[in-house]
């Protein structure tokens, strides 16, 4: 009898998973059927693919213009590098999907819930049989689903620097599989807010505010707090033997040098104390996830791209002048930083909780029947 009341439980469980998960197609459908029947959406699909061409286009006839300087002779010093400009192009373009990514995705989300409720179709919604949960994740996974479409419309190229070589497959699958999380991240973060706050404009002014705080505030922090924590460190002078230290010897290789003399102390800042501060920021999550090869002697940031340049600078970060200064501790550092520590785990888990609250908060907005409304809310 216990056996035929546990299989019971277990069937009521998975039709009531079902049953959950049917209501949240039910919105997607409906907020996507939406989406498509307006001109508007065409238009900006159309818009970002022509922007995206054009980065990229502008990317390679950068890359060659530079080879081809490089092998005028050895009146530059300079001899083209051993990598094709695939990486280059592959990273360039998708930190300006990224950027416009972050800047799509909320005016796709923070309207979700208080632009229906402005035009007395969310009322119709909550007296369904549909939860309040159900109508938050489907507006969530509608918007996430609308945000990517414009990745999407970006793959050609994406898949065009691939082409070019000098990436791994580990590389192009964490740097879309990243991209693709960052984006959901910003789109729960607009939705959450649309659920907690009354007017769609307000909501909008708010998450692209949030967004910028994610990039540019955890910068802006980074770079005051360095200035709170300034320490020092044991270093000698290097010595740049047959060369200046300004001028590259090889392939976009800076010169090898020696440390000598005496230690003495140097006032530096410790960027180590402060680091945590550039986690949260998106451009840093998805650029310290990348598995990057390592890159030793010559061809050391040969091809190099915007995401590779953000990940040494946070990996610079992170070590602190111990790891990067010159001959800190009588030792050569090497310009170029392995990754040892990551940063993106605590960077990702800081925006995940800051997501889920706001999602959590949307939720108990929706509950019916509501206890208080803020003035001039519509009700149906």
């Amino acid at each position: 009898m216990s056996q035929t009341i546990s299989g019971s439980q277990n069937t009521s469980t998975g039709m009531n998973a079902a049953a959950y998960a049917a209501g949240i197609r039910d919105v997607i459908v409906l907020e996507l059927k939406q989406r498509l029947r307006s001109r508007g959406w065409y238009i900006m699909l159309g818009i970002w693919f022509l922007l995206t061409a054009l980065v990229t286009w502008l990317t390679w006839a950068s890359w060659n213009a530079s080879q081809a300087y490089r092998t005028q002779g050895p009146d530059f010093g300079y001899v083209a590098g051993p990598t094709g400009p695939g990486s280059m192009i592959f990273e360039v373009v998708l930190a300006f999907v990224l950027l416009f990514a972050l800047l799509v995705a909320p005016a796709l989300s923070a309207n979700a819930i208080n632009g229906d409720r402005s035009g007395g179709t969310l009322a119709i919604l909550q007296v369904t049989l549909l939860t309040p949960g159900q109508i938050l994740w489907g507006k969530f996974f509608a918007a996430w689903l609308a945000a990517l479409a414009f990745l999407v419309t970006s793959t050609p190229f994406l898949i065009f620097g691939v082409v070019q070589g000098g990436l791994t497959p580990g590389h192009v699958i964490v740097s879309l599989l990243m991209l693709t999380v960052e984006v959901g991240i910003v789109c729960a973060v607009g939705v959450g807010i649309s659920a907690l706050t009354a007017r769609p404009l307000f909501s909008i002014v708010t998450t692209y505010l949030a967004v910028a705080a994610l990039v540019f505030g955890t910068v802006i922090s980074f770079g005051l707090g360095t200035g709170l924590t300034q320490g020092t460190v044991m270093a000698n002078q290097p010595n740049y033997p047959n060369s200046s230290p300004l001028v590259p010897e090889g392939p976009s290789a800076p010169p090898a040098y020696t440390c000598s003399g005496p230690l003495q102390e140097q006032r530096v800042p410790r960027t180590e104390r402060v680091a945590w501060l550039l986690a949260m920021n998106p451009y840093v999550v998805v650029a310290d996830a990348i598995p990057y090869p390592v890159r030793t002697g010559g061809d050391v940031f040969s091809g190099t791209g915007t995401l590779e340049g953000i990940s040494q600078l946070a990996r610079h970060a992170v070590a602190g002048p111990e790891g990067s200064y010159t001959c800190a501790n009588g030792e050569p550092q090497d310009p170029y930083l392995s990754q040892t520590t990551p940063m993106w785990p605590l960077g990702l888990g800081l925006q995940l909780i800051v997501a889920g609250l706001l999602i959590w908060l949307g939720w108990r907005s929706l509950l019916t029947p509501a206890r208080k409304l803020a003035r001039g809310t519509r009700i149906a």
